[in-house]
């Protein structure tokens, strides 16, 4: 097809039978499009204004994330140093409202229900995960240049089955023919939480339970066959301690759902928030950030707060990298349209990406440090201003070493003269 400049052109084939996916087939559908020299700068402009977004993006969650950073690690600092260990297995009014870390055995005398499957498990959660056998399509694409400016994209999209908990909407594949995906059943996952759950003689609420994992599987129980087959038809049938609709759970076909479970057993917990009344909920720092930590097994209060530390300061770089790695791209896309108009001759055009790529690589270097020393001057203003200091006695300490080299070597040229 074309558009009716001409500046667009696409054809396109199919390749079927190859194998892939999850007991089935793939297939692979290949299109090759053209695109003008016009074209692309008209594509290359509009990149211009999503670069700068982008760049301002990520000076934006740069900046959020030192705050965030900081408040979090000064909620924590703040917190370790008040925090009180009490027993587990007595409530003691004196210490409500405070910031307390509980451990010990946990209990529930009702268990945790599905109320979709009608049947209860042993724990204090339950995690139900409903999974459909879908279409999926990947693509990859290999773009060469011509010369005159344009370029031309084969891209190869394949098609595999696999499950999946979220609706993949096959409408938007590029060849959706024979590849169409059914709607998702009515029940989807959750988690359930027990409602008796205690932690000695304190209640364990929900916001408490939602912070455990669920990772131990429990098989569905044949009591549970009736409403499963009111929530997923007449094909539901208990198998291999799921329940699952469909033919044959050894060679699924698109369209078969699977339910599936798992629990957070009662077990050793470790707990540290607020004591509200005969249960915990999140304590609130000066600077207004809420704690509420738990953890499976006995975890002092020092070793709980360490890994919330670590945690934080994993977010924290991981959000640098996120916040690099967008402006690195915003820079790029500001500096693409050099290479377009370089690329009437590819060669020039290789090289000028290349400089544009390194040009958007040493701005990003720039930049990035830049906003985040504003952050901490804005955060932290006293760590900052440490380190402006330390930075300020290295260079001059730099300085005058190469100084005195400098004027050491100018004596001995002049002594040997």
């Amino acid at each position: 097809m074309s558009n009716q400049d001409g500046d667009f052109s696409s054809n396109s084939s199919i390749d079927s039978g190859l194998p892939g996916g999850i007991g089935g087939a793939s297939d692979v559908f290949t299109e090759t499009t053209s695109r003008s020299w016009f074209s692309r700068i008209g594509d290359s402009l509009k990149g211009i204004l999503i670069g700068l977004l982008l760049v301002i993006a990520a000076g934006v969650l740069m900046f959020w994330n030192e705050g965030r950073s900081a408040k979090t690690a000064a909620a924590l600092r703040e917190g370790a140093g008040l925090v009180m260990s009490v027993a587990v297995d007595k409530l003691d009014t004196a210490n409500e409202g405070k910031l307390v870390h509980v451990a010990g055995d946990t209990a529930s005398a009702q268990g945790v229900r599905d109320p979709d499957f009608g049947f209860a498990a042993s724990g204090l959660k339950l995690s139900r995960t409903v999974e459909m056998f879908q279409w999926k399509e990947t693509s990859q694409s290999e773009t060469q240049k011509k010369l005159g400016g344009g370029e031309e994209t084969v891209t190869r999209y394949s098609y595999t089955r696999e499950w999946s908990e979220k609706a993949i909407d096959s409408s938007r594949f590029r060849n959706p023919a024979d590849h169409r995906n059914p709607q998702m059943p009515s029940v989807a996952s959750r988690e359930y939480a027990a409602q008796d759950a205690r932690l000695g003689a304190f209640r364990l609420g929900p916001n408490v339970i939602n912070l455990l994992s669920a990772d131990d599987k429990t098989d569905v129980p044949q009591t549970a066959l009736a409403q499963a087959r009111e929530k997923l038809g007449g094909r539901a049938r208990i198998a291999q301690g799921i329940v699952y609709a469909g033919s044959n759970p050894d060679q699924p076909l698109v369209g078969d759902v699977r339910v599936s479970w798992t629990v957070a057993p009662l077990t050793q917990v470790s707990v540290v928030g607020r004591q509200t009344q005969t249960g915990l909920s999140p304590w609130q720092a000066g600077n207004q950030r809420e704690i509420l930590m738990a953890e499976k097994g006995i975890v002092d209060a020092r070793t709980m707060f360490k890994h919330g530390e670590d945690e934080n300061a994993l977010l924290t770089w991981i959000l640098r990298v996120v916040g690099f790695v967008l402006m690195f791209a915003g820079f790029r896309a500001l500096l693409s349209l050099f290479e377009v108009l370089a690329d009437i001759i590819p060669f020039f055009g290789n090289i000028v990406g290349a400089g544009a790529s390194l040009v958007a690589l040493l701005l990003t270097l720039v930049l990035a440090p830049v906003i985040i020393a504003i952050a901490w001057i804005f955060y932290r203003p006293l760590v900052a201003i440490g380190v402006l200091i330390v930075g300020a006695g290295l260079a001059y300490g730099v300085r005058a070493l190469m100084k005195g080299r400098t004027a050491t070597a100018a004596a001995r040229a002049g002594a040997s003269g």
